[in-house]
């Protein structure tokens, strides 16, 4: 049997879209004489659809397209994911249904057991879970067909695979007792930097338990601020990786299974090979799959912009890191002559600073202006002058700085219709370095999930994935600063950022508390201090513009935090 994977990237509830891509992939691959082809999770409307899944219209619209496809089932199998409307009355409206069409008609149906409610996912708000589990028949095959979570919970001894106790069951334990032929999942797995990893490790975790074949199709683009990055796979019984799909790309896979359950193409990673644990760092490494994290986020702001109708960004550029990374990773997804850099210096802005910002936007070859805020600070201080009571300079006449950058921004932004991209990074974002509706504003977060000590890799790596200097070396090498006063530094303000981070990474990515981080060895003092400002400044990321995903909790909608909580152990 010829089975292909189609590995594809939708649009939420653009329907006209998605469809016309999923009939050129079912027509491309009757060509291909292909006897069944898969699709990823809600591939119909796109994943996550969120609360578009509570409009009648939007799920009657779901249904009108599985109907498109019947006649195309005609000539070859499809599995397809799909919102069904729940039959009985008691329970959730939906399931998250998998669908066989065949021979002009819905042959079958797989509904989705394990309904992720942890990190981003909500899927319980939603759909009902199904414990009602039977293998799909398919030309004197049975396949036993899950849907993304319903993989990632093992009842097993061994205790190096996943469980999950919230789980009632897994749904191949059930499944397997129906003597199917081979393992199918219909996924819509996100990507963070260490997932690749994680997601090897549990289809060779169910193959080896299990001993069957397993087909992993995965969907593929960014949804705002999810990242979905491919890197559909394929298993033979024995655990060996046949074929892997591309990652941030769509692909066509195609496999041939024989009548004795084998791949007639080679193998690609051997069982040993393939990683059997999932990853995840105990401690922060800057260092970590820069390369994948560069990628995703260059999709996800080619993403966020196309399917959103813009084309153009603009972005203030100060010549330090964190603008220059973001500056450059704009020009990589829109083409450097839809980026427009903004240079605003103030009185305090140090002249190698707008040489290095000049200088980027010279390399990069995209266009910029200057314009200088000094009268527009003059004039707000003026107004103010009787109201500040001659009070000393501090952290009021700053941020009126920044604010007057962030209305410049935005009037342009409005003027041109552009989309402002917001060059705030996570070690920031944490501690609430940033002035609300100046540095902080954007509609997008493009390094938001980026620590600082990351940004200065990304920076490195794209200097060296050119083979030459595209950012400055000096903004690399020198210290950072936000220039708002006299010979400012951020370490005026901040503990040192590899310091810094690698609190952060402990107390949000790995969610130990401060009691077991000073355990671990930081100082007391220390780890209180980080953690008091993370806490008191949820109220200005619960303000912020989306940020794309690229670790394993970013701020955002996978990490909910109460804005008047006070925890420190």
């Amino acid at each position: 049997m010829k089975i292909i994977l189609s590995q594809q990237n939708y649009i939420i509830g653009d329907f006209d879209f998605n469809l016309s891509k999923i009939k050129a992939a079912i027509e491309k691959a009757i060509e291909a004489k292909g006897e069944l082809i898969v699709f990823s999770e809600l591939c119909i409307c796109g994943y996550p659809p969120r609360d578009f899944l509570e409009f009648h219209d939007f799920i009657s619209r779901c249904n009108a397209a599985i109907n498109e496809l019947l006649p195309l089932s005609q000539k070859i199998g499809i599995l397809i994911g799909v919102p069904e409307i729940n039959p009985k009355e008691e329970g959730k409206d939906l399931f998250n249904a998998a669908y066989l069409l065949h021979e002009g008609a819905i042959k079958g149906k797989a509904r989705k057991t394990l309904l992720p409610t942890y990190d981003i996912f909500d899927e319980y708000r939603y759909f009902e879970p199904s414990y009602d589990l039977s293998v799909l028949e398919f030309k004197g095959k049975k396949l036993a067909v899950t849907v993304c979570e319903d993989i990632w919970n093992l009842h097993t001894a061994n205790k190096d695979m996943p469980y999950n106790p919230m789980y009632r069951v897994s749904p191949m334990d059930e499944l397997i007792k129906q003597s199917p032929d081979i393992m199918i999942n219909l996924s819509a797995s996100p990507f963070d930097y260490t997932h690749a990893e994680d997601r090897m490790a549990i289809v060779k975790a169910n193959v080896k338990k299990y001993q069957l074949p397993m087909l992993y199709c995965n969907g593929v683009g960014s949804q705002t601020e999810v990242v979905f990055d491919g890197g559909s796979l394929v298993f033979d019984k024995n655990a060996n990786l046949i074929k892997e799909g591309k990652y941030f790309e769509e692909d066509f896979i195609e496999v041939h299974l024989t009548e004795t359950g084998e791949f007639t193409e080679g193998i690609l990673q051997s069982e040993r090979d393939v990683p059997s644990e999932e990853l995840t760092p105990p401690h922060y490494d800057p260092n970590l799959n820069i390369d994948r994290i560069y990628d995703a986020l260059v999709m996800g702001i080619k993403d966020y912009f196309t399917k959103l109708g813009f084309k153009k960004a603009t972005l203030g550029a100060s010549g330090g890191v964190d603008s220059a990374l973001t500056q450059a990773l704009a020009v990589a997804a829109l083409g450097k002559e839809n980026v427009h850099a903004i240079l605003m210096p103030s009185q305090f802005s140090s002249d190698h600073s707008v040489r290095d910002a000049e200088q980027l936007s010279i390399n990069l070859g995209n266009p910029y202006d200057t314009i200088a805020i000094e009268p527009i600070y003059d004039a707000f201080m003026q107004q103010l002058k009787p109201h500040f009571k001659d009070l000393p300079f501090n952290v009021a006449e700053e941020n009126i700085q920044a604010r007057s950058r962030g209305n410049l921004l935005m009037a342009l932004a409005n003027k041109f219709g552009y989309i402002l991209l917001n060059t705030s990074n996570k070690s920031e974002l944490a501690v609430g370095y940033g002035t609300l509706y100046g540095d902080m504003a954007g509609g997008i977060s493009v390094i938001g999930d980026v620590y600082k000590m990351q940004a200065y890799r990304l920076c490195e790596y794209i200097n060296e994935k050119a083979g030459k200097e595209i950012i400055p070396q000096n903004i690399i090498d020198k210290a950072p600063s936000a220039e708002l006063r006299p010979d400012q530094k951020d370490s005026d303000s901040l503990p040192e950022y590899m310091d810094l981070d690698t609190i952060l990474y402990q107390y949000i990515e790995l969610r130990k508390g401060p009691k077991e981080i000073m355990a671990m060895g930081y100082d007391e003092a220390l780890v209180s201090r980080i953690l008091k400002m993370v806490n008191r400044n949820e109220y200005k990321r619960n303000q912020f513009c989306p940020i794309i995903r690229v670790s394993f909790k970013s701020f955002g909608v996978g990490r909910r935090m109460p804005i008047v909580g006070k925890y420190l152990g």
